[in-house]
């Protein structure tokens, strides 16, 4: 404050000294003359070092996942990806007209399940399509399929594949609950509503062009997509296949979720079961 007021009266033609104005406006001299001398930043090895061979095997993961799985205090690990430029980008968010809101989120097991469908590259057998089931209160990806077909015959793989793994056999489910998926020509055909009504489940559809609807299993295939299928080069539909099982076992078992208190879905499901 004391510079800036004698730079204004230099440019007015008025040299008054740096101790006279400190004497006027009451202000200790050695304030003005003090500069703060700020020591560089240290960072432990122990914690550099196996911080950044994670992220260098998994570059999508954030401090909260890597401070998890290596059992390090969160905000130590928020700090050196800070000092390193290593966060990860976040998408840019814009403006969205919202329509009427369908939560996807449910409060117990075998409430509510969700489903889609999304496209593999696989090599040499080209573009393969993958239907996955999730169950929408712990996150856990039950049931999935991949195939050169994108008919539904694929989705219903996937459907009876997650209800093998949570009931452990095919039939009617012991209480009925919700399928929620978008209006596509598979989940609205003959063969895949039948199926469904056949288990015991009721089918749930979003708004058309409203895919935030199904926002949970939206997130679940774009985590698959960003910590699997772009970070190899698959060369066939088995090795896609071999690869995607053993990621979906590491999201099952191992990978935690901030939404579920940093519990994994195995853990998540375990806990409300």
């Amino acid at each position: 404050m004391i510079e800036t007021i004698r730079q204004g009266l230099q440019a007015d033609g008025i040299t008054v000294s740096i101790s006279k104005l400190c004497r006027w406006f009451d202000v200790p001299r050695r304030s003005v003359y003090y500069r703060p001398v700020k020591a560089a930043p240290t960072l432990q090895e122990r914690f550099v070092a196996p911080i950044k061979a994670m992220i260098e095997e998994n570059p999508s993961f954030g401090y909260r996942t890597v401070a998890h799985l290596l059992g390090f205090n969160k905000n130590t690990v928020q700090r050196i990806f800070q000092l390193r430029g290593w966060q990860v980008r976040k998408r840019p968010v814009g403006f969205r007209p919202r329509i009427q809101s369908l939560p996807s989120v449910a409060k117990a097991p075998n409430e509510r399940w969700a489903t889609d469908m999304c496209r593999v590259w696989a090599g040499r057998d080209g573009w393969a399509t993958m239907a996955l089931v999730i169950d929408c209160h712990s996150r856990e990806l039950l049931g999935w399929h991949l195939s050169r077909s994108g008919k539904s015959k694929t989705a219903e793989s996937a459907l009876e594949q997650a209800l093998i793994a949570r009931f452990g056999t095919l039939g009617r489910v012991p209480a009925p609950f919700l399928l929620r998926s978008d209006n596509g020509l598979v989940f609205t055909s003959r063969n895949f509503t039948a199926l469904v009504r056949s288990y015991g489940l009721r089918q749930e559809f979003i708004t058309p062009h409203s895919p935030e609807q199904n926002g949970l299993v939206e997130r679940v295939i774009r985590t698959l997509k960003e910590q699997c299928v772009h970070r190899h080069r698959f060369e066939s539909l088995q090795h896609a296949s071999r690869l995607i099982g053993d990621w979906i076992h590491f999201y099952n078992h191992r990978r935690p979720h901030q939404a579920l208190n940093m519990r994994t879905p195995a853990e998540a499901y375990a806990l409300a079961a």
